[in-house]
């Protein structure tokens, strides 16, 4: 029996930057997890990912991720996801130097 389609938010990396980044609902990427689109069905999630893949003068390397609705917007479900709305760690650059 298949498994249950888990929400997801679609991520990649600014191709310039190199940013961590998430697809909005309106189609554009943030820098914020908790603007992304919370994705709910895998139909959907397939087609963003395709969109996503053909991007490839915006973003590389984008997937799914398993999100949860949170009281302001997606949240991270694993470690990794919750790693990587914090930018870098090799020093205090990016997101870490502005918090």
């Amino acid at each position: 029996m298949p498994r249950p389609f888990v929400p997801k938010v679609l991520t990649a990396n600014a191709l310039i930057e190199g940013d961590v980044v998430y697809l909005a609902p309106d189609g554009g990427w943030t820098r914020h997890h908790a603007q992304a689109e919370l994705i709910e069905d895998e139909a959907t999630a397939a087609l963003r990912l395709l969109d996503a893949e053909a991007r490839g003068h915006e973003v590389v390397g984008p997937y799914l991720a398993d999100a949860a609705r949170g009281p302001k917007g997606p949240e991270p479900v694993h470690v990794r996801e919750s790693f990587r709305t914090r930018g870098p760690s090799n020093y205090a650059h990016g997101k870490q130097e502005r918090a």
